[in-house]
């Protein structure tokens, strides 16, 4: 048996390391604070680089959709704390820099969060999406990914109408799991984020074209069973293009998924289930 964390000890020592984690980026926030995007502009940069929507309310297996309209409320009172920013060369987006804590003195509702690779209920639940689709534009842009958490050991519910491939999401707790992502391009990018009645939508704008587009593709996608369970396994690529062109410029690694699943084997798809070697 591996010897447990300090933070997994019990609840007072839990909470020791939560407010360890909040500190340090904190003091790392005011130690670096002139190299974070916070500065906002209403007018939009002329180049669309990515645009994406996610649905909000989702069917999640049986999970509660109270805690969906929840993640609606949370949702829209997020979104106008990013949209606009402008990121310039060699600043650094911060999601939870910006963001804030969401708390319920701020209007933020119970909604669906995930700890400890389990599924739960927390303030402020919902901004995983958030993140997701932010993540997800700007694997298709020049920016650098410098922090990026993920809970992909499990996967958790089926797929409903999925748009992106299992695997590329993110993870995130107020503030010591952030997001962020750095401008080491010669131009100036801009986030747009809104809510409307449905979706989150997202811009990733510039203020000048960029050569190339970028493709996220999903490789060795399938399922097989293990001695405890069903596994979920894919690889995920981003390809870099030339536009003029149409070759391919790069092929870059991702991330390589092995996730329990944790619903019903009837929820598999039969297509991309293998059976277990040996």
């Amino acid at each position: 048996m591996s010897r447990k964390l300090f933070c997994e000890l019990n609840p007072i020592t839990y909470k020791i390391s939560v407010f360890k984690g909040v500190f340090v980026r904190k003091l790392k926030w005011f130690i670096n604070r002139k190299k974070y995007a916070r500065t906002y502009n209403k007018d939009k940069l002329p180049v669309i680089v990515y645009e994406h929507k996610s649905l909000i309310r989702r069917k999640l297996g049986n999970v509660n959709m109270e805690l969906q309209e929840n993640k609606a409320i949370n949702l829209s009172l997020a979104a106008p704390k990013v949209n606009s920013i402008i990121i310039k060369p060699q600043q650094i987006f911060s999601f939870w820099r910006l963001v804030g804590n969401c708390t319920e003195k701020k209007g933020f509702k119970t909604g669906l969060v995930i700890k400890s690779n389990e599924v739960g209920q927390g303030i402020g639940g919902g901004m995983c999406q958030f993140t997701n689709l932010i993540h997800w534009m700007v694997l298709h842009s020049p920016l650098t990914i410098v922090e990026h958490h993920h809970h992909n050991d499990i996967d958790m519910f089926p797929d409903y109408g999925r748009q992106v491939p299992f695997g590329t999401g993110t993870s995130i707790m107020y503030n010591y799991l952030d997001y962020q992502f750095v401008n080491n391009t010669n131009q100036t990018f801009q986030l747009i984020t809104y809510t409307t009645d449905k979706y989150l939508c997202g811009e990733l704008r510039s203020n000048k074209e960029i050569n190339t587009k970028y493709h996220i593709v999903e490789e060795n996608n399938y399922f097989v069973e293990e001695n405890d369970g069903f596994y979920r396994n894919n690889e995920i690529y981003q390809k870099e293009i030339d536009k003029k062109t149409g070759n391919q410029i790069s092929k870059k690694f991702l991330i390589k998924n092995h996730s329990k699943v944790l619903y019903d084997k009837q929820f598999i798809p039969i297509e991309k289930l293998k059976v277990r070697q040996g």
